[in-house]
This record gives structure tokens, C-alpha cells and sequence, in this order.
């Protein structure tokens, strides 16, 4: 598990921006059982791609027409239950941090996996969310 000294100013570059953190199964369960679209970004501490995709999410948030219903998120390495109950709303896809994922009325419908986070810049993230928060939401 990361220490909250580690953490914690990652959080905030997604929580400070209006997403919601999903720190329990019951959380995660209550929100992903809702109506509507949900994204949920498995929040990390790896610099090559977690340096780019949560700017990009908040790129795609802020520009976009469409946008989820529910922002929210979970950081993998310190929200240990609550990612691990995610991860079994993402199946068959293996376990992927940090990872990006579009819920809409508790289907996974749009899944960003790490490797393709990677050497990726925030803008090309934010476009593939877009693209997908136009067909969802």
C-alpha cells in the first residue's frame, strides 16, 4: 500500500476537480448499480501513464458536450477493496492501473486499459473519452 503522503496529491488533481472517490465495496457497489453513466477512473501512482491520463480524463470532462452523470474514482495500491471490487465489474479484462472506465446503468460499455494510456498525450485520451461520452451519455 503507498503512503497517503504519495497519494493523496493525486487524488486531489481528480477529486479537486469534482470526482467523487469510491473507498469501500459498498460504495462501489451503490454507485455503479445507478441509473445513468458513470466513469470511474482507477486512479495510479505510475508516472508513464497515470502523468497523462488523468489530465486527460479532466480534459475530456471540461471540453466535452456530453459528459458522464457520476465522476468518480478510486486510487489502485491504496483503495485496496474498492479497486479490487471495480476490477470485478471490468472482467474479462485483466487488472490494468491506471485504467478508465464508462459505466452506463451498470454495463461497462468503454474501457481504457493502460496500455493504452501509455506514451499517449492527454489530448488523445481526452478525444477517445469524448468520443465515448457522445455515444453514452
Amino acid at each position: 500500500m503507498y503512503p497517503a503522503e504519495l497519494v493523496m496529491p493525486m487524488k486531489a488533481e481528480l477529486t479537486d476537480n469534482g470526482f467523487e472517490e469510491m473507498v469501500t465495496v459498498d460504495s462501489v457497489e451503490d454507485t455503479l448499480k445507478k441509473e445513468g453513466t458513470t466513469l470511474v477512473v482507477i486512479n495510479s501512482v505510475c508516472g508513464c501513464s497515470a502523468g497523462t491520463a488523468r489530465p486527460g480524463v479532466l480534459l475530456a470532462v471540461a471540453n466535452s458536450e456530453k459528459k458522464p452523470d457520476r465522476l468518480t474514482t478510486s486510487f489502485a495500491g491504496f483503495d485496496v477493496e474498492a479497486v479490487k471490487q471495480i476490477r470485478t465489474h471490468l472482467l474479462p479484462y485483466p487488472p490494468s492501473s491506471p485504467a478508465i472506465a464508462l459505466f452506463k446503468d451498470g454495463q461497462l460499455v468503454h474501457f481504457i486499459e493502460r496500455h493504452m494510456i501509455e506514451g499517449r498525450p492527454a489530448q488523445m485520451i481526452a478525444a477517445n473519452l469524448a468520443d465515448a461520452f457522445n455515444q453514452y451519455c
